[in-house]
């Protein structure tokens, strides 16, 4: 059974009779993600990320949220196919979490794979809400019968802190640019690179990385030297072609499992290739049973990171109701202004609506004419990327694309859950100002 209870008074708490299968808090939380560094935002439940949720597939369950915070709330489960009153998004009709008060979420996990849970309220130019702040989780559904091969299986979530806008023009010329969001700080999980515990490991072993950016704004690429990732899933779903990358590169949003064999004995760095971002930050020790020492790094290859690596090559042919254009501009708000965001020359909630029938497939072409990234994200719906850049594939299901500058996209997606469903960029600048519409159903 669908539903959805939403609880709460004007000073006093309602407690829910039975028992949720979890629970969140949302509340102030302060990590020292280093010596003498310490982040102070909101998280859940005291941590960040917050307690990881496994769920079997296809078994109900209840969450409560509590919101122990004097704003609004939402929480968005990313990567679920589940009704648009529980998935988090108040555009799609999900209510606020008041102030102080507690929203019971009840739904039925699917599909299997690496999911997670994040904040989904309006940013805007308040760089502490929502994917700027802690609030963000692994939310793990298992399939009924789990046929993978590990040993070990390790969590990683990217983030930034202490964030801030700057410019990335030339101020003397004049020619300033738009407002950019910087970062003071990353982690990998609650720690910056060398202020937590490593990550330990057996020669010989098979560990699978659950990867997820949960950066609010910022692209990364990983790397870890000596090693190699055999990519197996893609935002949680198995890929056509499992295949061996030195890099992985994540976009907001986007989740990548990889099966990483431990035959290079000795302690390293998995961290950002970026030398800039990676030392401040963005990285963990991996450390073999019986090494010890500095841990090392070297550069990899300049490696291009493609979809279409882990696809049929071709594809296959499906019948589309309907081919439907997207085209996404810049609107340019003058130097050291937020840029505004446009879909098909529109910005939210002025864009138009996708419309669909129900259990038809239609091809979206996601064609960028700006010179920023876009990972564009559908709620409540996985897609099969078919091109990029004009090259053909299949056997790849997401449910966030990086549409690179001036570049298309096409995938199909099949309209099999009803009611509407938010498509916007997840990068929390561009969602915040226009770049977001609905799917809807006729």
């Amino acid at each position: 059974m669908r539903r959805r209870d939403f609880l709460f008074t004007v000073g006093a708490l309602a407690i829910p009779d039975t028992p949720a299968d979890f629970t969140l808090r949302i509340a102030p939380v302060s990590v020292e993600i280093a010596p003498k560094r310490i982040v102070k935002t909101t998280g859940y439940s005291g941590s960040f990320p917050g307690p990881v949720l496994r769920m079997t597939e296809g078994r109900p369950v209840t969450i409560d949220v509590f919101n122990d915070t004097a704003a609004p709330e939402l929480t968005h489960w990313h990567g679920l196919w589940i009704p648009s009153d529980v998935d988090g998004a108040m555009e799609e009709g999900t209510p606020m979490i008041p102030p102080h008060g507690h929203s019971r979420y009840t739904f039925t996990p699917r599909p299997a794979g690496t999911r997670w849970y994040h904040s989904h309220v309006y940013a805007g130019r308040d760089l502490h809400r929502s994917t700027y702040s802690a609030q963000f989780g692994f939310l793990v559904v298992t399939p009924r019968e789990d046929p993978a091969r590990y040993d070990q299986e390790v969590l990683l979530a990217l983030h930034g802190w202490n964030p801030f806008f700057t410019t990335m023009g030339d101020p003397s010329s004049g020619d300033e640019g738009s407002l950019e969001v910087a970062y003071g700080a990353f982690t990998v999980n609650s720690h910056a690179l060398g202020g937590g515990e490593p990550i330990r490991v057996k020669e010989g072993q098979r560990v699978l990385f659950r990867i997820l950016n949960a950066n609010a704004t910022q692209i990364h690429r990983l790397a870890l030297p000596g090693h190699t990732f055999t990519i197996v899933a893609l935002d949680g779903n198995a890929v056509a072609s499992p295949r061996a990358v030195s890099v992985v590169e994540l976009a907001p949003g986007e989740r990548v499992d990889a099966i990483v064999e431990m035959r290079a004995p000795g302690v390293w760095i998995l961290g950002e290739v970026d030398d800039k971002v990676r030392k401040n930050g963005l990285g963990v020790v991996v450390e073999y049973a019986g090494r010890s020492g500095a841990p090392a790094w070297t550069a990899p290859s300049k490696e291009v990171w493609d979809y279409t690596a882990f696809g049929r090559a071709g594809g296959e042919t499906v019948s589309t109701e309907a081919i439907v254009p997207l085209v996404f501009r810049q609107k340019w708000a003058g130097n050291r202004w937020v840029s505004h965001w446009t879909i098909n020359d529109k910005e939210y909630p002025k864009t138009d609506p996708i419309v669909v029938r129900a259990n038809a497939h239609y091809r979206l072409v996601f064609d960028n004419q700006s010179d920023d990234a876009h990972p564009v994200h559908l709620h409540r719906h996985s897609f099969e990327v078919r091109t990029v850049a004009g090259k053909v594939t299949g056997g790849v299901f997401k449910d966030v694309v990086n549409v690179q500058p001036r570049t298309k996209v096409e995938v199909v997606m099949l309209a099999d859950n009803p009611g509407p469903s938010l498509l916007h960029c997840h990068m929390q600048l561009h969602m915040d100002f226009g770049f977001m519409t609905l799917l809807e159903y006729s």
